[in-house]
């Protein structure tokens, strides 16, 4: 456990976790997508600023044409009538529906003007609030309309004849200007939403192989590490060498483990063939002690029950160590549970002189399991019931059946686990000293032996468990299936 929360903490910190906003996917589509959008925005900006410009300009161009090409053509045309009527020759040659053109003399007075201006027009009225008219073409806001001003000097034979005076709206042209900005807007805007979309969708892809690694990481355990290996295909380098790193390094645990696991079944086994020597030595000296003093004969009973313990100690992480190996042998055949249950019942009253409530079906329940293994598991969790519980409150013992498979159920109304050991009960020397709720009592290895041993029938064991409420262990196995084509007889033990 201790190895598979490692591993998976290291590719942690750089697998992806979706809906998270602090995962690299997140923050790479971000990124990307802010830096589109700023330049986007940014050329679309520029491109209306442009476009804007090259309008205005244009407009202003025609009017300084005019303006220079006025004088010209009015010289031409007095030469043949009077001013007055040059002046009106002129200007509607040079008028157009949106270019407004008129002449006033030194004292205000209007000489001529385009036929569709008339004293009412909007320039001309416009002309008393403006302080200045621009000598040079430029862009004048009169009410919601945007116009294109100008007032030059008119001179004809070197003769100052008055003021001409061109106007020019562009309000049709600016609307249209608009409307075709907004339609760029909306295009970007879409392009934003199917860069988020395609950006996203990249980058998930490419974080692929680290999920691959983030899976793999989280399914590994001490007992599969020589089988498991990260196989990316068609990754990037970086992720390959990084997938290359990682097969290395469940190939160097697995290495480790293994020598772990030969250290501790070597220890154990060469320990406790001299420890079992030794506490046989120390009852038969407690057998024959009848000259010691009550405090020698104190530490003689202190002494033997310390080195049995160690002997059991050491018998269950030599199980442990077969288990790991698969040398751990079970002689799994039909049985009963309804029986071996009465039996751990009766067994477990008659040792802790404790209530043991037995509930379970009257139909019996058979499964496929080895009977002294089972056993030594129901011993164990109601012990642990037992130690954990008030003295007069019971432990139940329940057995049901579904469908495909048999549960027993170890039921306490103990002091409970924090559902933040829960997960943890299992492993090896794991205790829970959590306010000291729980005893240092034991080796930690009882749950962890279980477990091994339920799962080596095919088997499963859980816990439910509440603070000050109580704890059940429930061990379900598969139902044993008879053989259509023989017949099987099961009797009672």
């Amino acid at each position: 456990m201790l190895l598979r929360r490692y591993l998976t903490s290291l590719i942690q910190v750089c697998s992806p976790k979706r809906f998270s906003t602090s995962s690299l996917q997140f923050r790479l589509t971000l990124e990307l997508v802010t830096l589109s959008v700023l330049g986007l925005g940014s050329i679309a900006m520029w491109s209306a600023w442009q476009m804007e410009q090259s309008l205005v300009a244009a407009h202003k161009q025609t009017l300084e044409y005019v303006a220079r090409r006025f004088p010209e053509q009015l010289e031409l045309y007095t030469q043949a009538v009077s001013l007055e009527r040059g002046l009106e020759q002129t200007i509607s040659r040079v008028s157009t529906p949106e270019l407004l053109v008129w002449v006033q003399n030194p004292e205000g007075e209007l000489l001529a003007r385009s036929s569709n201006l008339n004293r009412d027009v909007l320039e001309i009225r416009a002309l008393d609030s403006l302080p200045n008219i621009p000598d040079k073409p430029q862009v004048i806001r009169l009410g919601n309309r945007d116009i294109v001003l100008c007032g030059t000097p008119l001179m004809v034979n070197n003769q100052v004849v008055g003021r001409l005076y061109l106007s020019q709206d562009i309000t049709g042209d600016q609307q249209k200007l608009q409307a075709g900005l907004w339609r760029l807007l909306w295009m970007s805007l879409f392009t934003i939403a199917f860069l988020i979309v395609a950006i996203s969708q990249r980058i998930r892809h490419a974080m692929h192989p680290l999920q691959e690694m983030s899976q793999v990481a989280g399914a590994v355990s001490a007992d599969d590490l020589t089988g498991a290996k990260l196989e990316l295909n068609q990754a990037p380098e970086e992720i390959l060498g990084l997938a290359t790193a990682f097969n290395e390094m469940l190939f160097r645990l697995s290495g480790a483990w293994e020598q772990q696991r030969q250290f501790v079944g070597n220890v154990s086994h060469e320990l406790r063939t001299p420890l079992t020597v030794v506490v046989g030595y120390l009852q038969s000296l407690s057998r024959r002690s009848t000259n010691l003093s009550d405090y020698q004969q104190q530490a003689l009973e202190t002494a033997t029950a310390e080195t049995e313990r160690t002997i059991r100690m050491l018998q269950d992480l030599l199980d442990l160590a077969r288990a790991d190996t698969g040398h751990l042998h079970f002689r799994s055949q039909p049985m009963v549970l309804n029986t071996l249950m009465a039996e751990v019942t009766a067994m477990s009253q008659k040792v802790s002189n404790r209530t043991i409530q037995l509930l379970m079906t009257e139909q019996d329940v058979v499964v496929c399991a080895d009977q002294d293994r089972l056993q030594q598991v129901l011993i164990n969790l109601v012990d642990n019931g037992l130690k954990y519980s008030a003295p007069d409150q019971p432990v139940d013992l329940v057995l049901e059946q579904t469908q495909d498979c048999a549960q027993i159920h170890v039921c306490d109304r103990g002091i409970g686990i924090p559902l933040a050991h829960q997960q943890r009960i299992f492993e090896r020397f794991y205790r829970v000293d959590e306010s000291m709720t729980r005893s240092r009592d034991g080796t930690g290895l009882g749950l962890a032996i279980a477990k091994s041993l339920i799962e080596g029938m095919n088997g499963r064991i859980t816990l439910r468990s509440k603070p000050q409420e109580g704890s059940t262990f429930t061990l379900s196995l598969p139902l044993w299936q008879a053989p259509h084509d023989s017949s099987y007889s099961l009797g009672r033990r």
